[in-house]
């Protein structure tokens, strides 16, 4: 369903996996990844997307770092994802996302960010600075963004057993931002990561997924 091509952005040449629709498209889906690259799950994320009758489009954010990243889900690679994370820092992450998002725009679509852990909080911030409306999967870095106003609709995913993120400061979200949906789940970090049987939890993934799929159906009418 998917191919690659490449992305001009203004922190240059990215690669991205694109997954389009069967039939006329409803609207664009930029898919951010976690820390591990665009691997296999995240392009079946994009194709799911896609499925379901949206342009998907997952940019290779850590490409300007190192081409072609995709990590496993080891200590060894968590330690790398780190370090390439550090490296590209959120503001190129921003101007990745919003390449995309210029990219489907350009085609008459309208457009949305779903993200995934760090790229949960490149959602939030996509939202923020951007304008898009937004998805944000277990963002435990988003605490350090809560003060900043959103400016389009925006949708959150938290595991219970996440002890990343707490509920206290799942409860800052909501305080922060009363018109946002804040869902928690019975599940820890990465539910939605099917191909990690340490993280995935099945109901969980496919109640945020369903959600995910109304809220985009709103945002994107």
């Amino acid at each position: 369903m998917g191919h690659d091509i490449v992305l001009e952005t203004t922190a240059g040449r990215v690669g991205c996996w694109r997954a389009d629709p069967v039939e006329a498209p409803r609207g664009g889906i930029v898919v951010v990844q976690e820390i591990f690259g665009v691997n296999a799950h995240v392009r079946s994320v994009a194709d799911g997307y896609a499925a379901q009758g949206y342009v998907a489009l997952a940019p290779a954010y850590f490409d300007p770092v190192e081409h072609g990243v995709e990590l496993g889900y080891d200590q060894a690679g968590f330690a790398r994802g780190k370090d390439l994370v550090n490296a590209l820092g959120l503001d190129k992450a921003v101007a990745i996302t919003d390449a995309g998002a210029r990219l489907l725009r350009g085609e008459g679509l309208k457009v949305g960010v779903v993200g995934f852990c760090w790229g949960g909080t490149v959602a939030l911030l996509a939202n923020q600075r951007l304008g898009l409306p937004a998805v944000s999967y277990y963002g435990a870095r988003n605490t350090g963004f809560l003060d900043h106003p959103l400016r389009a609709p925006m949708q959150f995913h938290f595991g219970e057993l996440d002890p990343s993120i707490g509920a206290a400061d799942i409860e800052r979200h909501r305080r922060q931002y009363p018109d946002a949906q804040v869902f928690t789940y019975p599940a820890g970090h990465a539910f939605n990561r099917d191909v990690d049987p340490k993280a995935y939890d099945p109901a969980s993934a496919r109640q945020a997924n369903r959600r995910a799929l109304e809220f985009f159906a709103s945002a994107l009418e």
